[in-house]
């Protein structure tokens, strides 16, 4: 299991010893169809200190050959399974190697995909973060760069894809021969193989430089007729302009393809010239325009991708920010200021920075710049912090030195590291240029301590309403003390009738326990204040008592959706810290959402919406909390203007959450035909949220999903059944579904997250009480056995997180007591404990106010 570790020690040692120059790869998939593996013969020319040794990292399944420098070594002697061991190396070194590696259902190195419409196979590469090693022998760490030769043996009729420009294939055999050329040189991380008979739609463009760089949009033949091309390459231009222009650096490879692949683990991986997308983005039917937007930001991201992270790639990975936070950051203002959806720092307030607050205030939450002491540790850390806190820091930076000074500072770095590996210290040193700004103080509080602080106003008011004082006062959690320097603004809000808009604002730098406002002395509080408006600062905000018995009252009157999106955010956690009693919270929403008319905060508060009505509820109250909240979703649902957004996504909402006969009622009759929503015909997808509502009820079970499956007999209809068979209410179906994920390690990524999410689907939590105790006796067998992403996914989707009960919460402790590591499952369990007792917070402080 997760598997064959590299330390950073071992990895620093390996750079000093090596300078890698070139791989020759020659890999033949010519029976994919029929092997569960396939043969991989590698020749690698690398520099090192002479006399020397080394190892290079294989997850082979055989390997048949080792010569080194002419000289052959045996393979029993050398091959431990992971690593072949190198000795006596010379100052220049050639090493050939030919082994078999195993096609994988996991996600992770060469994926192999049976479309079930027509039998086609397909395959696709996913190598971050150490599984090139799964394809062919390769120094596995990202700043042995080296230039990458693939040529490829495939069957007949297949297309096969990678970094570099498909070349005509050759006839060889019977099979295709396809030889590209190197790549620069990069990491092995963002080397990339997909083949099969991918269909593809080409465009091209003109960069600033003047060249021409092909485009390709490729997705599977039966998925093929879904693809929106047009807008795709629209969204593709446009971020290629915006960042050309504001890195000042042209983009960095020869072509740019997107491929959209079957069983992809995340929503995309930034291959250097061969992006990789989830088929979730290939819409056969309605989706929300929360989705749609989503889209467009990761396409943007994987993009701004190929100058921050593949052009220059951190050293080692305890600065993955260098990557991901800024693809993060640059794909959102990206999406605002290049594309039509003008309002993406909204989305992104509601969506990224609730999901870094969330976890950083989990016990496992770490410095931007996390410690990474190995692979395992680097795995875990594709989180909320990397990803979303640090996009938000950035935003903070970008505030703090300057958009000009920021953006010439990233122009800088790009042209004096190109092609090379970096630390943080490479980055800010030319920020720092370009600002004037020291950045050394501003580093160690934002990207080397971890927390989130908490921003509150206290204000002073005269009898006509006047702010005689105005002060933000500033607090951090015991575990990380940290005080941090913020850039804000703090707007002042008037109800004018028809609306509730910004009538005042300042700007301005807070530090310290307590910052004096004097700028807002003599301006006259009006309605709701509003600190960190425009949301410029990573904080947790809280509303002073006026203004948020104004903003439950009028939240849907807020002009500015950016301005609602902080409104739902504040409450939101307080709720979550237990502030808030998880009915009040419950009740804006079902007043206030109607209303809302961006997608993403629409979508995201119809997810709390859930947990205040489940969890964080008082457990006597819950039954009658879910029917009356699934009550007013029909009603939003039926009131909804016929075909929009809200009308889908409260539906869809309806269905998730239904509770009682009646609602089975409406729910038949939406499957039938009896019941007809306007403009809103049910979709193969929405057939299947209406039939999940029905099976969450025990009104359907096996022998409708399957007659469903049989009549979307595709990949997205087998996940939908496996998600509704591990829905059905009764304790066998639950313990059945457990049992099969535990033991069936044949069953597909895809397949195993469908059924995990379906799982803990449930309206009676009590129906998971009697597989807490398995759940914990299988974990150490899980993660011994599985590959990581499966064993994250059955650790994570297997807990038993509806019961949020006190025998859950000591089941979770005692499991901690008895079991020192792994530490990223013990992780896993802590973040999982952590949840646990937040929500029983919030059930005691909603019981309270009963």
């Amino acid at each position: 299991m997760p598997g064959e570790n590299l330390t950073r020690k071992e990895a620093k040692s390996r750079a000093r010893d090596l300078t890698t120059r070139s791989y020759l790869l020659d890999i033949d998939l010519s029976q994919a169809a029929s092997s569960d593996t396939f043969r991989t013969h590698a020749t690698i020319h690398f520099l090192a200190t002479a006399g020397k040794p080394t190892f290079i990292d294989a997850l082979a399944h055989v390997v048949h050959r080792v010569t080194l420098n002419g000289r052959e070594l045996v393979v029993d002697d050398v091959f431990d399974g992971s690593r072949i061991a190198l000795d006596d190396l010379g100052a220049e070194n050639e090493l050939v190697i030919e082994a078999d590696f195993s096609y994988t259902n996991t996600g992770e190195g060469l994926h192999k995909f049976v479309d079930p419409v027509d039998g086609e196979v397909y395959l696709y590469s996913q190598f971050e973060v150490p599984d090139s090693r799964r394809v062919f022998p390769v120094f596995e760490q990202p700043d042995l760069k080296a230039t990458f030769e693939f040529q490829i043996r495939a069957p007949q009729g297949w297309t096969v894809v990678s970094n570099q420009a498909t070349p005509e294939a050759k006839q060889d055999q019977g099979s295709l021969v396809f030889s590209f050329s190197p790549t620069p040189r990069i990491s092995s991380y963002i080397t990339a193989l997909i083949a099969g008979p991918y269909q593809v739609v080409r465009d091209e463009l003109t960069s600033s430089q003047g060249k021409t760089v092909p485009l390709g949009i490729y997705a599977r033949q039966s998925l093929f007729e879904y693809l929106d091309p047009d807008y795709l390459f629209d969204v593709t231009k446009k971020g290629f302009a915006y960042f050309e222009e504001k890195f000042s650096y042209p983009y960095p490879f020869d072509k740019y393809d997107q491929l959209f692949v079957p069983e992809f683990n995340a929503g995309a991986m930034e291959n250097a010239g061969a992006v990789t997308f989830t088929e979730n983005y290939v819409f056969r039917g309605e989706v929300s325009d929360a989705m749609r937007e989503r889209r467009v930001v990761t396409v943007l991201h994987e993009l701004a991708h190929m100058w921050f992270g593949d052009l220059v790639t951190m050293r080692w990975w305890n600065d993955l920010w260098l990557n991901e936070s800024f693809a993060e950051w640059a794909s959102t203002i990206a999406t605002a200021e290049a594309t039509e959806w003008t309002e993406a720092w909204t989305t992104f307030q509601a969506m990224e920075k609730n999901w870094a607050y969330r976890q950083d205030q989990l016990p496992s939450t770490h410095p931007i710049v996390a410690t990474i002491n190995d692979l395992e540790d680097v795995q875990v850390n594709f989180d909320g912090i990397t990803y979303a806190k640090g996009g938000s820091v950035l935003k903070q930076l970008v505030a703090w030195v300057g958009r000009d000074a920021f953006f010439q500072g990233v122009a800088n770095y790009f042209h004096k590291h190109a092609w090379l590996n970096t630390e943080l210290r490479d980055l800010l040193s030319e920020l720092e240029v370009t600002s004037g700004r020291d950045l050394s103080g501003w580093s160690k509080k934002w990207l080397e301590t971890a927390g989130v602080n908490t921003l509150r106003p206290e204000m002073t008011v005269d009898s006509d309403g006047v702010l005689t004082s105005f002060a933000i006062v500033q607090t951090a959690p015991e575990d990380w003390p940290t005080i941090r320097p913020h850039r804000l603004a703090i707007g002042v809000y008037r109800d004018t009738g028809s609306a509730v808009e910004r009538v005042h604002r300042v700007e301005c730098d807070v530090d310290g326990p307590r910052t004096e406002i004097t700028e807002l002395v003599g301006v006259h509080r009006s309605d709701m204040i509003l600190i960190n408006d425009d949301d410029l600062a990573y904080a947790k905000i809280r509303l002073d008592e006026q203004s948020e018995a104004f903003a439950r009252e009028h939240l849907d009157k807020i002009a500015s959706p950016l301005a609602r999106s902080l409104v739902w955010s504040a409450t939101w956690d307080a709720t979550r810290d237990g502030e808030m009693p998880a009915r009040d919270f419950r009740k804006l929403i079902v007043a206030n959402l109607e209303a809302e008319t961006e997608s993403t905060t629409v979508r995201t508060v119809l997810g709390q919406l859930r947990v205040v009505s489940t969890i964080y509820a008082d457990p006597a109250t819950t039954r009658q909390a879910q029917s009356e909240v699934a009550d007013r979703l029909w009603e939003m649902t039926l009131a909804a203007t016929p075909g929009s957004d809200n009308q889908f996504q409260f539906l869809k909402a309806f269905s998730q959450m239904a509770t009682t006969s009646e609602h089975a009622g409406i729910l038949r009759g939406l499957r039938d035909g009896s019941t007809v929503l306007p403009k809103r015909p049910l979709d193969t997808d929405l057939h299947w949220d209406v039939l999940g509502g029905l099976v969450l009820l025990g009104e359907a079970g096996a022998e409708e999903i399957t007659a469903q499956r049989e009549m979307d007999n595709t990949s997205n209809g087998h996940q939908a059944a496996a998600r509704l068979h591990a829905m059905i209410p009764t304790p066998e179906a639950k313990a059945n579904t457990f049992n099969t994920l535990i033991s069936d390690e044949t069953m597909p990524n895809a397949l195993v997250r469908a059924a995990t999410i379906g799982y803990t689907h449930v309206n009676d939590a009590s129906l998971l009480e009697g597989l807490v105790a398995p759940y914990f006796e299988q974990l150490s067998s899980i993660w011994e056995s599985r590959s990581y992403k499966m064993a994250e996914y059955l650790v994570e989707g297997l807990f038993p997180a509806p019961l949020a009960s006190a025998a859950l919460e000591e089941a979770c402790v005692e499991w901690l007591a008895e079991n020192d590591g792994p530490p990223a499952l013990r992780r896993m369990i802590e973040e999982n404990l952590a949840g646990v007792i937040r929500a029983r917070t919030a059930q005691q402080r909603d019981l309270n106010a009963g």
